[in-house]
């Protein structure tokens, strides 16, 4: 069963997902992500991430819309984006980008799409929200391991919410609130597997870097 993965195993195939089916996932399926997320620190023991899950169709293809376009722009032809890394092939760096380009165009269908948002205690602004990211990706991540965990496939992505106004208005969020990043969940279309990351000898130094 894929509950009973060990924490370690988690996390070492805890892929980014982007391929994923239009079968719903049971409500309390969604919940206990939520609840594994919820046991994340905040800072000074606050509580205060919240959790928007968007499973309304007109909702979803509204955000799915918003990312799209940041998408097109990502990938377009005077996009920044490295065609390969010292620790990625290009052959790699092109399965990747078509991975993107497909939820993009598939976003709509996924069942869940879940807004990690951070509630402030006054009205914000994009500097003061921009602080409180400590708050809210231990949570993102235990989300993560938790879908991983659960056999959900499941990859954060911030593009989605590119235009912060479009966004507030379509999930009604009040000015003390800023969301983060947007996470589609669903059940994977392909195979889960090891990730491959660069060696920690590359990655780690003791006291100083130089």
């Amino acid at each position: 069963m894929s509950e009973e993965m060990g924490m370690f195993e988690v996390m070492y195939n805890c892929r980014a997902m982007r391929r994923l089916q239009s079968t719903p996932v049971p409500e309390e399926m969604l919940i206990k992500l939520i609840d594994a997320a919820n046991q994340a620190p905040t800072g000074s023991n606050a509580q205060n991430a919240r959790w928007i899950i968007v499973r309304d169709q007109a909702q979803k293809e509204q955000l799915a819309e918003l990312n799209k376009k940041a998408v097109d722009v990502y990938a377009g032809g005077d996009s920044q984006r490295a065609a390969a890394l010292p620790h990625q092939s290009a052959e790699k760096r092109v399965r990747q980008l078509n991975a993107v380009l497909w939820q993009s165009r598939h976003m709509h269908e996924i069942p869940a799409l879940i807004v990690a948002c951070l509630a402030f205690g006054a009205p914000i602004d994009a500097a003061s929200a921009g602080r409180g990211g400590g708050s809210i990706w231990p949570a993102v991540q235990n989300l993560l391991l938790a879908a991983r965990g659960l056999g959900l496939g499941a990859a954060p992505t911030t593009l989605a919410l590119s235009s912060p106004k479009a966004v507030r208005e379509i999930l009604h969020l009040p000015d003390n609130m800023a969301a983060f990043c947007l996470i589609p969940v669903g059940y994977p279309i392909g195979k889960f597997g090891p990730v491959t990351r660069m060696p920690v000898e590359e990655t780690v130094r003791w006291d100083r870097w130089d």
